[in-house]
């Protein structure tokens, strides 16, 4: 690639043809601050934080969008540059609701560092009418607040850009411009999947989760109630960031001992229902494949997707496996062979997940998922969660010891591990169905083509004389391209892992957020996604249908894989929605 170069602050640098200024800047360590910038989803130049002098410019121009050319000299901190930085930021904060005390955003909001940075305190400037507080909080899983909305439209960008859903954009016009639905609806009132991929994003505290801290404390404070927790896999793999790990570390023994000084009575892995659901899905998989079932059989681990599906795709809900998702699987289990085992009864047991995803709190009170006649999971709470609970209690997350999971529904294989990454259901079951075909032991558990962080992947796997095609996308923009293609004719599979958030649950819409300079430059699902691999690669236990809890499971009270037993606890239905339809 042709390289061209300029001058920034008087230093030389040299930058591929077509990069922008805050590009080529980067490459010579200077950071330009931006806010509404997202590389390859939102670069609109709109926020005006990005501007710098260009030799020969009538004007300030804003980094984020304007192209480089030989011999350019740019300057990104004179006083101009920063008076002007100021004085917007300043505009900004002069509609924005400045209760910083008591948002939850406050140590890692994106507008709070910037006015640091620049000097720029909270009132004094500017004052006047103000956007009016608006609260949405029809979404079971998240709330907004327009007050502290800076119309920065990261958010509206990834839902359309992203997961090609759009039900979020700006409205109206000038000082009344306002992000919400189509006709002013609630958010709850349209075909929102509850990914909280626009939580991810956004700089403030406009978006976030609907709090479940208060109700599971109060529960582990009643002593009449059995309190139990299970973690899912990308959990372990995020968790660190909230307290000062770089990105990429694996918390799993801290969180774990975390989590039993919160009070939790159990403390399990969500990686045991995680083997649970291969050993059900796989045999659904050759069941379909050996007579005549429905296919390309689709997974039904990722709630943002199932309901995506409903929504927009609900001619394939035939599709999809029956099978619930781990964090629905582990609570059947846990109200009924764990009660059972425990003498306790179901309805006394307080089930407890905490998942790196917004859609699993819609996920808990959908029909059809309460097997024992009470929910198969009271509360879902997001990472960002557990993070804020952690340090409300003062527990010093740092300084604890690592401790390991509860038995027996702490154990997980390494193929459990992975789900949180896109490929990993597909590898996992791919592990169990192909041992199952072919009576063999595989000689490599590691099926790689259906690894990494594109958004569609393709393999066929010749297994017992039959070639069994797969695919495998993450983000729901990539999972319509891909069922469109199946849809035409154009595309033809046995088996499709889809999963709602780019790159898979370590990405998920409750993960630690991560401001936008580094959402830019840094590939935080490949970090997250290592964690996963690694523990993969040094568990002894590889396989699902090898983990002792599960054969032991199955062998005392389920019978075999798809039993009616199994159906009853561990299956569920669909509904085919309507666009704009709960």
């Amino acid at each position: 690639m042709e390289n061209i170069t300029i001058k920034i602050n008087g230093l030389e640098v040299s930058a591929p043809k077509g990069s922008t200024i805050l590009e080529a800047a980067r490459l010579a360590h200077i950071e330009i601050p931006t806010l509404c910038f997202l590389k390859e989803i939102n670069e609109i130049g709109a926020c005006r934080i990005c501007v710098v002098e260009v030799k020969g410019a009538r004007s300030l121009v804003a980094s984020c969008v304007y192209p480089i050319n030989e011999g350019m000299e740019v300057w990104t901190n004179t006083p101009k540059v920063l008076d002007s930085r100021r004085k917007t930021l300043q505009l900004i904060l002069s509609n924005h609701e400045r209760k910083c005390l008591s948002c939850v955003r406050s140590g890692n909001c994106e507008l709070q560092q910037l006015a640091k940075e620049l000097g720029v305190e909270d009132e004094g400037y500017y004052d006047g009418a103000k956007t009016p507080s608006c609260i949405d909080d029809s979404a079971v899983h998240m709330i907004r607040d327009n007050s502290k909305c800076i119309l920065c439209r990261r958010c509206s960008a990834v839902c359309e850009k992203v997961q090609g859903i759009g039900v979020i954009g700006a409205n109206e016009r000038g000082f009344a411009t306002m992000i919400g639905s189509a006709f002013n609806m609630g958010l709850g009132e349209t075909s929102c999947v509850s990914c909280g991929q626009c939580i991810a994003v956004c700089p403030t505290g406009a978006l976030h989760e609907k709090e479940s801290i208060d109700d599971v404390l109060a529960a582990i404070a009643d002593p009449t109630k059995h309190v139990i927790v299970q973690t899912a896999p990308a959990v372990r793999a995020g968790l660190g960031e909230e307290f000062g790990y770089p990105i990429g570390t694996n918390v799993e023994g801290k969180m774990a001992a975390a989590l039993r000084r919160l009070g939790f009575d159990k403390v399990f892995d969500t990686n045991f229902s995680a083997d649970l659901t291969i050993m059900e899905e796989a045999t659904e998989f050759l069941d379909r494949v050996q007579n005549g079932g429905v296919l390309p059989m689709i997974t039904s681990c990722s709630p943002g997707w199932i309901k995506y599906c409903e929504h927009y795709f609900p001619d394939m809900t035939e599709n999809l496996s029956s099978c619930k998702s781990p964090q629905q699987m582990f609570g059947a289990i846990a109200k009924s062979y764990y009660a059972e085992k425990t003498g306790i009864k179901p309805q006394d047991i307080v089930s407890v997940s905490i998942m790196p995803c917004t859609a699993k709190k819609f996920e808990v009170q959908r029909p059809d998922q309460a097997a024992n006649g009470v929910p198969d999971v009271d509360y879902s709470m997001t990472t960002r969660e557990l993070a804020r609970m952690i340090k409300r209690m003062g527990i010093r997350f740092q300084t604890l010891p690592d401790e390991e999971f509860d038995a027996p529904l702490g154990l997980g294989t390494g193929a459990a591990v992975i789900f949180g990454a896109t490929g990993g259901v597909m590898e996992a079951a791919l592990r169990t169905a192909v041992e199952t075909l072919t009576g063999e032991e595989l000689a490599n558990l590691d099926f790689t083509d259906v690894r990494g962080m594109d958004g569609i992947k393709e393999a066929s796997y010749n297994v017992a004389g039959m070639d069994v095609k797969v695919a495998v996308a993450s983000g729901l923009g990539n999972a319509r391209e891909l069922l469109n293609k199946v849809k035409s004719g154009e595309a033809d599979y046995h088996f499709i892992e889809i999963m709602g958030c780019p790159g898979g649950c370590i990405n998920g819409g409750g993960q630690p957020q991560q401001p936008g300079y580094v959402r830019n430059t840094v590939d935080i699902r490949a970090l997250r996604a290592k964690v996963l691999y690694d523990s993969d690669k040094n568990n002894p236990i590889r396989k699902s249908h090898e983990n002792p809890a599960i054969k032991e499971l199955y062998s005392t009270y389920l019978g075999k894989p798809g039993s009616e037993k199994a159906h009853h606890l561990l299956h569920t239905t669909y509904v085919k929605r309507k666009v704009n339809e709960i």
